[in-house]
Parts: C-alpha cells; sequence; structure tokens
C-alpha cells in the first residue's frame, strides 16, 4: 500500500489557517464594473452608510497582523510545494516572485497606520461593516469590482461619485491611499489562502490516487474497499472539491483499466450533485485563471499606488478646496500647496472644535470673506478668505 502525505504536508494540511469570519466581513471578489457602473454602486453605498465618530476599537490594525499571519502560512504551503516538486497553479509564480515585496508594503502599511489612527476616521455605524472606518470600505468595495486593478481614474471616479451624496471628511480623503494598500493586502491574503488551499486538496487527492493505482496494480480486486475508504474519507472531510476532483482525475486517467471503476464512481458521485467531471475540471481551471489574473492585478497595483498623484487627488475632490477657490480676493487657488494644505488643516480644527461639517466651516470662512470684499474692496486683507482661517479673523 502506498505511503501517505510526507510529514510537511501532513503538518501543512492540518496548519492551514482557519477561516475567521471577523476577518471575512469585507467586500472580496464582486462583478466586474465599468465606470459608469462603478460610479452608480458608489452612489447607492453612499446613500445606504451611516457614520459615527464615538470612541471605541481600532479594528485596521488588528486586520493587518491577521493578514499578516495568514498570508505567511500560505505562503509557507506554498513554498513547501514547490521544495517538494509539486505542481503549482498559475498564481503560485506571482507570490513566489513577489512575496518579499507583499510583505514590504505589509510593512509600509503598518509604518503609515498608527495605532489609533482609524479613530480619527468616520466609522460605520451599523451592519457587519459596525466600526471599521467608512474610507476603508470604500477601497475594499473599488478593489473588489475592479479585480484589484487600482488606478488614478477607477479611484476618482468611485470616490467622487460617493461624495456625490455624501461628502467626505478630508481625513478621509488623504486616507484612500493607505486604506487601498490595506485592502490589497487583505484581497492578497484571500488569493493565497485559495492557492494552499488547492495544494492541500490536490496532495490528499495525490495521496489516494498512489493508493488506487498501487492497488489496481497489485490486487484489483480490492479497489472497491479503497473506494469505500476514499467515499467515507471525502464525505467526513468534505475534500470532494474542484482541485481534488482535477487531480484526481489528471492522475488516474490514462493508466490501468482497472482503475475506470475509479473514475466511474467518481462520475456517480458527481452526479449526485447534479454536475460532472468535465465541468467540474472546467470550473477549476477557471478559477485558477481568475486567481491568477487577480494575484497579478493585487501586485501590480501595490507597485504603482506611489506613482498616483495623491495630492491632485484630494485637491481635485475635496469640497472644502473647491470652496476656498472662490475665494473673492483670487488668492487661495494661487498659492503653493503647502499653504493651501494649512487653510484646510484649520478648517479641519475649526470643524472639530463647533461639531460642525467641514464644508459648512469653509462656507462660513468663504461668507464673511465676500462680505469683506464687498465692503472694503479687493485690495484690502480681510477680503482674503485667509484671514479668517489664520488671522485675526478666525
Amino acid at each position: 500500500m502506498s505511503t501517505p502525505p510526507t510529514t510537511i504536508f501532513r503538518h501543512l494540511l492540518g496548519g492551514l489557517p482557519r477561516r475567521d469570519e471577523s476577518q471575512d466581513q469585507l467586500p472580496q471578489r464582486g462583478e466586474l464594473f465599468s465606470l459608469d457602473q462603478l460610479a452608480a454602486h458608489a452612489r447607492s453605498l453612499a446613500a445606504r452608510h451611516q457614520v459615527h465618530r464615538r470612541a471605541s476599537g481600532d479594528p485596521l490594525l488588528a486586520r493587518l497582523q491577521a493578514n499578516e499571519r495568514r498570508l505567511t502560512q500560505a505562503y509557507a504551503v506554498v513554498i513547501a510545494a514547490a521544495k517538494a516538486g509539486r505542481r503549482l497553479p498559475p498564481a503560485a509564480d506571482w507570490l513566489l516572485d513577489n512575496h518579499y515585496l507583499i510583505e514590504e508594503q505589509i510593512r509600509t502599511a503598518r509604518r503609515h497606520l498608527p495605532r489609533g489612527y482609524s479613530r480619527e476616521l468616520p466609522r460605520l455605524d451599523e451592519g457587519v461593516h459596525r466600526n471599521h472606518p467608512r474610507a476603508y470600505l470604500i477601497a475594499a468595495e473599488l478593489i473588489a469590482h475592479i479585480d484589484a486593478r487600482v488606478d488614478a481614474e477607477s479611484v476618482s471616479t468611485f470616490v467622487g461619485a460617493w461624495q456625490e451624496v455624501a461628502d467626505l471628511t478630508l481625513g478621509e480623503l488623504w486616507a484612500i491611499p493607505i486604506m487601498l494598500r490595506l485592502a490589497l493586502i487583505e484581497d492578497l491574503r484571500q488569493v493565497c489562502e485559495r492557492l494552499a488551499q488547492i495544494l492541500a486538496m490536490r496532495e490528499e487527492a495525490r495521496h489516494w490516487a498512489n493508493r488506487l493505482i498501487e492497488v489496481a496494480d497489485k490486487h484489483p480486486s480490492d479497489l472497491v474497499l479503497v473506494l469505500a475508504e476514499l467515499s467515507a474519507a471525502t464525505k467526513q472531510r468534505n475534500v470532494m472539491s474542484p482541485p481534488f476532483v482535477a487531480e484526481l482525475t489528471r492522475r488516474l486517467q490514462g493508466l490501468n483499466p482497472a482503475l475506470a471503476v475509479a473514475l466511474t464512481w467518481l462520475e456517480q458521485r458527481l452526479g449526485e450533485q447534479g454536475t460532472t467531471i468535465e465541468q467540474v475540471v472546467r470550473i477549476e481551471n477557471q478559477a485558477q485563471a481568475i486567481d491568477q489574473v487577480s494575484m497579478g492585478n493585487g501586485i501590480t497595483s501595490l507597485r504603482s499606488l506611489s506613482a498616483i498623484d495623491w495630492r491632485g487627488f484630494v485637491e481635485g475632490l475635496s469640497r472644502v478646496e473647491r470652496t476656498l477657490r472662490e475665494d473673492p480676493a483670487g488668492i487661495h487657488r494661487q498659492m503653493d500647496f503647502a499653504t493651501r494644505d494649512q487653510y484646510r488643516h484649520v478648517i479641519e480644527e475649526i470643524a472639530k472644535l463647533c461639531q460642525l461639517s467641514e464644508a459648512i466651516v469653509a462656507i462660513h470662512a468663504l461668507e464673511l470673506a465676500r462680505a469683506s470684499f464687498a465692503l472694503l474692496g479687493p485690495n484690502h486683507r480681510e477680503s482674503h478668505i485667509g484671514f479668517f482661517l489664520i488671522d485675526r479673523g478666525r
């Protein structure tokens, strides 16, 4: 009788990360959307979600730590399979070539996500996403519907459409890059765990195929006994998954004619589920192709995040900035970025002190500047909106 799976694989199969429902609440892979569909989806979500600023836990660091741990476990399975000479799913090549990049991006995310950071951001008030920053949900929803292929156009379209319904704070706009990084890491973790599960199921199929082949060669009459064991094992451990079926079929086809009994049994089992070997193998091949694209998109997007002009993104989508640019003295739009950013920070501070929205504070400052402009003329210092933000008019 053939030997069972190697010690390393038995250890890894038993040590695969268990599914943690608290870590899988947010969107995973969704329907691919065009830009128009992305905009419509953003408006729908913005109308549905309410936010709060009450003190509560900080879930983002915990998510990042859990994703790092589970990525490491999944990577160990892939490495063990590669060293054992096993056939790897196509997406595994991306992981093996870029694992260092994922680790680097996790370190970057941790550096840009100090403890308590998300407590400063509006958080969702109800549902399964409760207490997660709204900005993280935005990033996760976007990635789910573009298959992790992030670019400036898709981000601006989605966030811009969201703001047509519900204003985002300046802090949320500045948080979008780090939230995208966190969501991409989580998306890659999901793909890597699927890779590990595929390898686990393939290893189990390999073990049973070796047993069936050995019995077919030496004791064909005992095949029915091994099939009975296999039937009991698959029902107990729920391993009749597409990767298991595809690997078992691949190993049994074209060998000893006695193995036709095993393939017939497999076809009957699948028939009870309303499918066939061919259909399951096709589904498995399609799923692996999708995972390969998703892995490639996620890694490429992590690389390209730093190339996006985030300053331009924030200024282009900020309602506060649009209001300030209506400065009647015409000075605000001519100032450098650092000064404009200083004005926006002042508005954030006033909004927190007064418990008003940032947009309302900016409008009040503009109204004061317009009143002074009408009374004192264009050249007076009080006609510039900055007088009411950083000067005595504050």
